[in-house]
Order: structure tokens, then C-alpha cells, then sequence
């Protein structure tokens, strides 16, 4: 960072993903994210100003509750940190323009999600339906993609997960998809259009292969329960679909086409 500009991105996201660790612990207990103002989980205790500035405040209480001394999940600074970079890579990739407003909307998103689904399986539709919208509101703004490709986007996406979750359920013979996932893959749509929701599936299903194959295999907990939320798998392979997508696809045409 060697620019006022890009610093003032960098602490702006630190401040957006303080807030969004209030959404991810909030949201799923449905309290308000505006008040009270931030607390203390363990023992209630208002957070002052100076013990709640991202990043820094973690590091001068030794990640501790000042009152309790109960320690401070390393979730808060690393959704901080994470939120940070990711404000600063989309503003490299986007400028300050709307389709970096979209993104930042996204992402922001996604963070939320991917720590609640992990931890209460749970994908909530108050981040989803607005999502949704702002999807398609975003499309009209950036034309990336235009309107009827993020309309389009979204009919696939949700319907495409749709189709999985029936097919699944009727494999299993139990819930294989959760209405949340579906929910987010149409928001996913409305985002990034329906050839980018295509390879964020794609991608979305290797992660989530992979990375349940191991779980399975050293993880007796995760054997018995026999279910890894997808929602976290979707978020990530959307990050690597926006940046790395186009170089993806490059790479497996000249793979499989160029034999």
C-alpha cells in the first residue's frame, strides 16, 4: 500500500468486517446487528470504543476480554484482516466503480455466510433475499453481466441446485441440500451471471469432494454425522471464480482442446 487511497480501502474493509462479526455471531441467535452495541458473549460487559478498533484492540488485550480475561475467538481478527485484503485486491482488480461496490457487497456477503453455515449450518435468508436483489440491481449498474444474464443466473443457479437437491434426496433418501444452498446459488447467479455460476458450481463440488474425503477419513465426529455444509464451498470457489475464473478457463481449453 503506497497511496492514501489505497490505505483508506484497506482500514475501510478492517471496519466492514468488524461489523460483520457482529453479523456472524448475531444473525443466527436473530438479535439485532445495531443494538445493543458490541459486548462481551461471556460475560456481557459493553466493549469500549478503544478495546473494539479492528485488528489493533486484539492485539493490545493479548486476545482477551478486558473485564473476563475469556479469550477472544481468532475468528474477529481474521474476518478484520480477510475483509481488509479483500477490500484492497478488489480495489486493484476494479477501481472505485460501481462493479467494486458490487463485489465488496458480494464478498462481504459471503464472509458472513461461510463462518455461520460452518458453525450452525445455517445459510439465513435475511442475507439471501436482499442479495438477491441487489444482484440484479448491481446488473443494471455495471452490466457485468447484464441484466438478462444475471436474470438468467439466477434461474440456473437456483434451479440447477434445485435439481441436485432432489436427485440427492432421492439417492440418500434424506435431505441432501438445504433450501439455503439453493437461495445463495440464485444469489450467486444474479452476481456473476450464468457461464460464471456454471464454473463456481464446478469448483464449488471439487473443493467440497476433496475436502470431504479427508474430513471423512481423519474425522470420526464428521463420519458419524455424515454431512459438511456446502454453502462454505460455494463462497470460496466464487473468490477464486472472480479472480482466478477467466485464467481457468483458459487453461482447460488449451488442456482438452489443444491435444
Amino acid at each position: 500500500m503506497n497511496s492514501p487511497i489505497e490505505i483508506f480501502i484497506f482500514i475501510l474493509g478492517l471496519v466492514v468486517g468488524s461489523f460483520l462479526n457482529v453479523c456472524i455471531y448475531r444473525i443466527p441467535l436473530r438479535k439485532s446487528v445495531i443494538s445493543p452495541s458490541s459486548f462481551c458473549p461471556k460475560c456481557a460487559n459493553k466493549i469500549k470504543f478503544y478495546d473494539n478498533i479492528p485488528l489493533l484492540s486484539y492485539t493490545l488485550l493479548k486476545g482477551k476480554c478486558r473485564y473476563c480475561h475469556e479469550k477472544i475467538s481468532l475468528v474477529y481478527p481474521a474476518v478484520e484482516l480477510l475483509s481488509g485484503l479483500i477490500f484492497l485486491f478488489l480495489f486493484f482488480k476494479y477501481g472505485l466503480s460501481w462493479e467494486f461496490a458490487s463485489k465488496v457487497f458480494l464478498f462481504s456477503s459471503l464472509m458472513v455466510i461461510f463462518f455461520i453455515d460452518i458453525k450452525h449450518q445455517l445459510i439465513p435468508d435475511v442475507i439471501t433475499f436482499p442479495g438477491i436483489m441487489a444482484g440484479l440491481l448491481f446488473s443494471l449498474l455495471t452490466k457485468s453481466p447484464p441484466f438478462l444474464e444475471s436474470l438468467l443466473g439466477f434461474f440456473i443457479g437456483g434451479g440447477l441446485l434445485y435439481l441436485v437437491a432432489i436427485i440427492g434426496d432421492k439417492i440418500f433418501r434424506k435431505e441432501s441440500m438445504g433450501g439455503g444452498d439453493i437461495k445463495l446459488a440464485a444469489m450467486l447467479g444474479t452476481f456473476l451471471g450464468w457461464q460464471k455460476v456454471l464454473l463456481v458450481f464446478f469448483l464449488a463440488s471439487c473443493l467440497g469432494a476433496i475436502v470431504g474425503i479427508i474430513f471423512f477419513i481423519f474425522s470420526a465426529k464428521l463420519r458419524e454425522k455424515r454431512l459438511i455444509p456446502f454453502g462454505p464451498f460455494l463462497a470460496v470457489a466464487t473468490v477464486i471464480g472472480i479472480f482466478l475464473g477467466n485464467r481457468l478457463v483458459d487453461l482447460y481449453l488449451r488442456l482438452f482442446y489443444h491435444i
